[in-house]
Parts: structure tokens; C-alpha cells; sequence
């Protein structure tokens, strides 16, 4: 809401992919796993890297390019990174088979952890997932190939991009679980089990997370010109992850109507707090120090680096 916010008022430019709708996949996985796990996505990356480890603050002020942000204001909405959480890829469908890699170290390091590489429905077709798939369990590496089909790729309804819209089958020779990617307990479930079957040696897995995003492909898309107001308003009113986690805390006695109001109330003005101080913050500094810095390990630097051209050569 608050990245909404802020672009619409102009101050985010550029490209911003939201995951409203869609909010219970990362939340369910990260309460399934361990900070020694890792997972890699695409671009709509901002809740992944906030529940990875990042803050409210690290993540807005990069949106806004400041030097308080997640990658020091120099790599925006696509390019989010922080330990156990290798990005926020914009290229798309590039993450798979580097978390196929992440997960090959893994193993190759004796680690009883899991990699959890996510894309799109969009992405699917590609063949870099497909070649992913197969090195994977040729090596039995413990990656989690999870397909966060949310319907549309862009403006493309799956069923026309794609001949089976089943993207859990895609595999073949792994094997696949279809989940409810709108109930934020399913997927906890579901990704403890995968998390469980990977890292005990047995290779790799292949999810498909059923899900639906509210907003457009990413911001400067209204998203209503390839569907119905009607169809996103019923997904609002019938599935939505946190009415429906809301739901299920009030008909267990977790929590009671009025506390469910205060924690409202206290994260809206912890994100107010925090979204203030990342747009008080100032741009990266404009200067060639800036500019080449941690590109390699502080100490592993070469002599020199070329910019765009001869005169642009920075000497460490």
C-alpha cells in the first residue's frame, strides 16, 4: 500500500511489480524454513526481502533510489538482496537455474538445506526451467521449483500462452504439488513438506502456488483491459489471504475483533514510520567511488575497472 502510495504520487519511477493478492506465499514459506535456507525470486521481491531480513525502510528507500535502501538506492525495485535471499531478478525466468546452483552448493557443501527458486506462471514456458529441471535431478539437488501461477503473464491469460495450464505435472520425472496459494497455512504446510523432502536427499520438487494478483503486470498497467473488474472484485471478496487468515484467527479465539484492530493499527503506523525516514533519506552519493562499489567482496577488488569508456577507468 504504501509503494502504491508513493508511486502514484510520482516519487517511485520507473518499474514497481507489486504482490498484492498474492501476499500469503512468502509469508507461508518463510514460517516454513530457516534463515540458512535460501530463496530467489523474480521481481515482485519486496515482501520476500522484508521477511528474509530487510526492513520496511531498507526496502522503500530503495524503491525511491536513496542511500538507505537494500542495494544503497542503485538497484531499485528488481534488484533486492539480503542474506539467505539472492534477489529479485528482472530478467525473467533467470532466478531458476541460479537457484538450481544455489542449491547444487548446497549440497555440495553437505548443508541439509533447500533452495526455493520461484517464477511465474509467465515464466514457465521457458527453456531455461526446463533444463533447470533436469540438471537437478540428474544431481538430486535440494531446489524447490515453485511456479507462483497468479494467471497472467502481463496481459496473457496462462490458458493462452500455455498448452498445460497444470504447472505442477511440468516436471515429469519430479514430482509436483498443487497448493492453495491464497491460504497462507496451506502453504506453510506445503513448504515445510518440500523443505523436508529436499533437503533429506531426494531431490528436487515442483510446486505450483495458485494464486491471483489484484494489480496490473506492475504499475503502469490498470490491469482491467485483459479482465473484468468483476473477476478481480470476486478474488478480492471469496479469497483473499489475509481476510481469510483474519477469519481464521477470530473462529480459532486467537484473537479477538479488537486486537485484530490494534495490530492493524500499530503496523500501519510502524509503516508509516519507517516509510518517512526512507524518503528522508538522501540520493547515493554522485561520484566514481559510489558508482563501483560493491560490485566485489571489499578486499578482492581488482587493480582497476572500465567504465563506459577509457576515460571513465576507475582505479581502486
Amino acid at each position: 500500500m504504501a509503494a502504491d502510495k508513493l508511486y502514484k504520487e510520482k516519487k517511485i519511477r520507473g518499474f514497481c511489480h507489486l504482490s498484492t493478492g498474492q501476499e500469503a506465499i512468502a509469508t507461508g514459506i518463510e514460517h516454513a524454513i530457516t534463515k540458512e535456507d535460501a530463496v530467489i525470486t523474480a521481481y515482485r521481491c519486496h515482501g520476500f526481502a522484508y521477511l528474509r531480513g530487510s526492513t520496511v525502510k531498507a526496502v522503500i528507500a530503495e524503491l525511491l533510489g536513496r542511500k538507505d535502501g537494500i542495494a544503497f538506492g542503485k538497484g531499485g525495485s528488481m534488484h533486492m538482496f539480503c542474506k539467505g535471499f539472492y534477489g529479485g531478478n528482472g530478467i525473467v525466468g533467470a532466478q531458476v537455474p541460479v537457484g538450481a546452483g544455489i542449491a547444487f552448493a548446497m549440497k555440495y557443501q553437505g548443508m541439509k538445506n533447500t533452495c526455493f527458486a520461484l517464477y511465474g506462471d509467465g515464466a514457465a514456458n521457458q527453456g531455461q526451467v526446463f533444463e533447470s529441471y533436469n540438471m537437478a535431478k540428474l544431481w538430486d539437488v535440494p531446489v524447490v521449483f515453485a511456479c507462483e501461477n497468479n494467471k497472467y503473464g502481463m496481459g496473457t491469460a496462462a490458458s493462452r500462452a500455455s498448452a498445460l495450464t497444470e504447472y505442477y505435472k511440468r516436471g515429469q520425472y519430479i514430482p509436483g504439488i498443487k497448493v492453495n496459494g491464497m491460504d497462507v497455512l496451506a502453504v506453510r504446510q506445503a513448504a515445510a513438506f518440500a523443505k523436508e523432502y529436499t533437503a533429506a536427499g531426494n531431490g528436487p520438487l515442483v510446486m505450483e502456488f495458485v494464486t491471483y494478483r489484484y494489480g496490473g503486470h506492475s504499475m503502469s498497467d490498470p490491469g482491467t483491459t485483459y479482465r473484468t473488474r468483476d473477476e478481480i472484485q470476486n478474488m478480492r471478496s471469496t479469497q483473499d489471504p489475509i481476510q481469510g487468515l483474519r477469519k481464521v484467527i477470530l473462529e480459532w479465539g486467537v484473537l479477538t475483533e479488537e486486537e485484530l484492530k490494534q495490530v492493524d493499527k500499530e503496523a500501519r503506523a510502524a509503516v508509516e514510520g519507517e516509510v518517512a525516514e526512507a524518503e528522508a533519506s538522501p540520493p547515493p552519493d554522485a561520484d566514481m567511488k559510489t558508482l563501483f562499489a560493491d560490485i566485489y567482496v571489499p578486499g578482492s577488488e581488482p587493480k582497476w575497472m572500465r567504465g563506459r569508456t577509457a576515460e571513465e577507468t576507475y582505479y581502486y
